[in-house]
């Protein structure tokens, strides 16, 4: 039966017509967006007829579910292993203290009996391993394929050996770029499977746009595929040696199409180089700089998000970081979770089932051509620069990256990038979720021999969790007092809007339903033992109560008084700071500079 014959053909055209209808009197053009790489989104996509897959997975193949590996004491973690085994992972991701993405924890492996101890009761020749150490990943991997021999067994070994992510990561190096790139080559003959990695997590952590990432990625696999010529490989096989880690995050079609236009460049690089294109070998992992510290279970929203992205565009394998990742170190219910994650997409929702279920949407196809190509072009830039080694030397990398970072940064501090459970619909009442209690190991560290500016990782929710650390650190929690105006349906709208606005930073806001006069507002205030006020209410009300109530509140002692909404002219602003209001709080303000000036008036 063919459903779609019940309805009349609807053109791209008519769905124009109906969405401006629908919005009265807001502009169409008004629903368009605009990426960091400014590709701009548009409200309304025709699908393509004619698909075409872009294949990196094949269909019907799971990608690999790894568990994230860095808990210290091999002991310990080895025991996290078998129950991650046992739970449902079917992969490893050791993460070594040495490795930039340990963030504080990672194993320590220096020896044929810490591989032994670690992994007792695996089955290497069943379960493919990432070897993420650092400057150390080559040694760890040795170790690991020397143990592994002595079994007789084979095993699926991706080491992430990147001297360039390495360097951009810490800052510092123990070799002359060039020469960390072509040692890591010649210890690529070792390796039976990827030995080198472009990883974008440094880039995407420090703030990077989508093609940002992408160019970077590129530039960095095209160096190694250089240095593994000069170490004597063929070109086609040298190409099999690179594997790549990239990024998904909270924002699903954009991490989906970045995906997906990875495996599109790569085939140029390699069609360039006289090769048959061939999908990346592609790891994903969800986005660190996603993760907040307060009100921890909403990050499990952004990593199934994130996770989702991964699957449709063809990860082969995936890391999801548990959710309590931002606290310390995560315990064996939030790598349960991390875990169960991944098996219900695969598992239950069958998301393996289809290859490129994106392809032929319009807007993922749309916007996987137009940052392809955005990410070609910064591509070629660096490579004209030098390759991405010169443009961690000239710092021409790092500023560009920095000021897509600083244009997010402002863009979440005005809440035009919400960040759910932090910036919006903050959780003053959150139980701080459950983390390991171990000491922090001591990596070994070599002496540096090259310096370059360092990417720093910039979390999105930084500035609100400062703000709440202020807050909670004050002892007895600041507060406000909604001084609700007229009637529920008068003020809930923008009494509402501030109790979010204001806890987002820590200070609690003290609700009510109302008062039946001014007389009653001032004495509800005077009881409350709020330092500060907020005025909210509607625009008509404000006209007769406005003026009114903040005098009556200036008079009962508050002389940290907020008025909700922006002032229609600045005679009306002028009569309200009269009366003695000291800020106005609306869409469109700096949330996280309002809110820190808040605090310094109330002393926390």
């Amino acid at each position: 039966m063919n459903l779609m014959g019940s309805f009349d053909p609807r053109s791209h055209d008519d769905w124009v017509v109906a969405a401006t209808k629908a919005l009265k009197t807001t502009p169409f053009d008004r629903l368009k967006s605009t990426t960091a790489d400014g590709i701009v989104i548009e409200p309304i996509y025709e699908g393509n007829p004619e698909p075409r897959p872009i294949g990196v997975r094949a269909a019907g193949t799971p990608w690999t579910v790894m568990a994230r590996v860095d808990v210290p004491g091999n002991k310990t973690a080895n025991a996290q292993v078998l129950e991650d085994l046992e739970g449902g992972a079917s992969g490893l991701d050791l993460v070594c203290a040495e490795s930039p993405n340990a963030y504080g924890y990672g194993l320590t492996i220096s020896c044929d009996g810490c591989v032994k101890t670690l992994l007792s009761g695996v089955h290497l020749d069943l379960v493919p391993i990432r070897v993420d150490a650092g400057h150390r990943s080559a040694d760890v991997a040795k170790l690991l394929l020397g143990v592994a021999a002595e079994q007789g067994k084979s095993v699926d070994l991706a080491v992430i050996q990147d001297p360039i992510g390495l360097v951009a990561a810490t800052g510092a190096i123990g070799a002359k770029i060039e020469d960390a790139i072509a040692a890591a080559a010649e210890a690529a003959k070792d390796f039976p499977g990827t030995a080198l990695e472009a990883d974008g997590r440094v880039w995407h952590a420090a703030g990077a746009s989508e093609a940002q990432e992408l160019a970077a990625l590129l530039s960095t696999a095209v160096a190694y595929l250089r240095a593994l010529e000069a170490a004597g490989f063929d070109l086609a096989v040298a190409a099999t040696k690179i594997g790549f880690t990239a990024v998904a995050d909270q924002n699903q079609f954009r991490s989906i199409a970045k995906l997906r236009a990875l495996a599109l460049l790569w085939g140029r690089v390699l069609e360039a180089c006289g090769l048959a294109p061939v999908a990346p070998r592609l790891h994903v992992e969800t986005a660190r700089r996603m993760m907040a510290r307060r009100d921890g279970q909403t990050n499990m929203l952004r990593t199934t998000v994130a996770t989702f992205a991964a699957g449709v565009a063809g990860a082969a394998s995936v890391t999801v970081l548990p959710y309590t990742q931002a606290l310390g170190l995560p315990d064996g219910f939030a790598r349960r979770v991390a875990r169960n994650t991944q098996s219900i997409l695969i598992e239950e929702s069958n998301l393996h089932r289809v290859a490129d279920p994106a392809a032929g949407s319009g807007l993922v196809d749309g916007e996987t051509e137009a940052v392809a190509e955005t990410a070609w072009a910064l591509f070629q830039a660096l490579e004209a620069e030098g390759g991405i080694a010169a443009a961690l030397r000239s710092g021409s990398f790092h500023a560009k990256v920095a000021e897509v970072a600083k244009a997010r940064t402002e863009a979440i501090a005005k809440r035009r990038e919400p960040v759910t459970g932090v910036s919006e619909f903050p959780n003053l009442a959150e139980t701080a979720a459950a983390v390991m209690d171990l000491a922090a190991p001591t990596p070994k560290t070599v002496a540096a021999v090259e310096h370059v500016t360092a990417f720093k990782p910039r979390p999105l929710a930084e500035a609100f969790d400062t703000l709440r650390d202020r807050a909670d650190a004050a002892g007895v929690r600041p507060t406000i007092f909604l001084a609700n105006l007229g009637r529920i349906a008068d003020f809930t709208a923008r009494s509402t809007w501030s109790k979010n606005f204001f806890e987002a930073g820590g200070i609690a806001a003290l609700t009510n339903d109302g008062f039946a006069s001014i007389a009653a507002l001032s004495q509800a205030y005077k009881a409350s033992g709020a330092k500060a006020a907020v005025i909210a209410s509607s625009d008509a009300v404000y006209d007769e109560q406005a003026v009114a109530a903040a005098t009556a509140l200036a008079d009962a002692g508050c002389d940290v008084l907020y008025l909700a909404g922006k002032p229609a002219d600045a005679d009306k602003k002028a009569a309200y700071q009269k009366a003695g209001v000291t800020g106005f709080v609306h869409v469109g303000v700096d949330v996280a500079a309002t809110l820190a000036d808040a605090l310094d008036r109330l002393g926390a």
